[in-house]
């Protein structure tokens, strides 16, 4: 798995902080690791982006970003109404290719959904992810409403020929409901994958060393972590 695409259901649904936590721990596993943001938005040029948020997190990654934009919008866009370059599918992926020849492992964030747009012509992460014949991990929310978003990112992935290995909930709730106790088993049913790991809110403020130290037990051994999803969901189901 020299290339990783990692999406969510939506924005604000913790890729970041998950993308560090696979950061991290493959970086715990002695492997070299690049991050690349396909488009950043919503950052001034000299604010910190999600790409170097990883990093303060995860330790010592190559960052990259394609493009950015002031404006926190879809990237098509945030492009258009900044007057700039739209990303193209293909610039993510040879960035990402050139990056694969220097490290062991090269981790591809999207802006939002799968299906956000990055330019006119309607280029997505999906698009990059088939250029790159690279598997994408899906980011989902714990609660109420994430069925019905991860069951149509798992159908159109599959739709595409993509390979889906699994499901990281973004942020598990410290005391949570009946629903999201609810969609530990739901989860893999409805997106026909595995549950990989549930990294828990609030996680992204951690210390930098606790989160580096902890990120392995929040990830399934397919992410290189120690976290089983058969205890977690005896210790949390309804």
């Amino acid at each position: 798995m020299p290339v990783l695409v990692i999406t969510g259901t939506g924005t604000e649904i913790g890729k970041t902080v998950v993308t560090a936590a696979v950061a991290a721990t493959a970086l715990a596993g002695g492997r070299s690791v690049a991050v690349l943001k396909a488009a950043q938005t919503g950052v001034g040029p000299d604010e910190a982006g999600d790409a170097r948020e990883v990093a303060r997190l995860a330790g010592a990654v190559t960052v990259a970003e394609v493009a950015r934009y002031p404006e926190p919008l879809a990237p098509g866009t945030a492009a258009r109404r900044a007057g700039r370059a739209p990303v193209r599918p293909a610039e993510v992926a040879e960035a990402a290719d050139k990056l694969a020849t220097e490290h062991d492992l090269v981790l591809v964030e999207g802006a939002g959904g799968l299906l956000v747009r990055f330019d006119a012509d309607g280029g997505t992460l999906a698009d990059v992810a088939a250029l790159l014949d690279a598997p994408v991990l899906l980011v989902t929310a714990a609660g109420l409403g994430t069925l019905n978003t991860t069951e149509l990112t798992a159908r159109e992935l599959r739709s595409r020929g993509l390979d889906l290995p699994g499901v990281v909930i973004g942020s598990w709730p410290g005391a949570p409901d009946l629903a999201a106790r609810c969609n530990l088993a739901d989860l893999p049913e409805v997106s026909g994958a595995p549950l990989l790991g549930a990294v828990p809110a609030g996680a992204g403020g951690l210390p930098p060393a606790a989160f580096r130290s902890a990120a392995p037990g929040w990830l399934a051994p397919r992410l290189d972590g120690t976290w089983d999803a058969a205890a977690f969901g005896a210790r949390e189901a309804p």
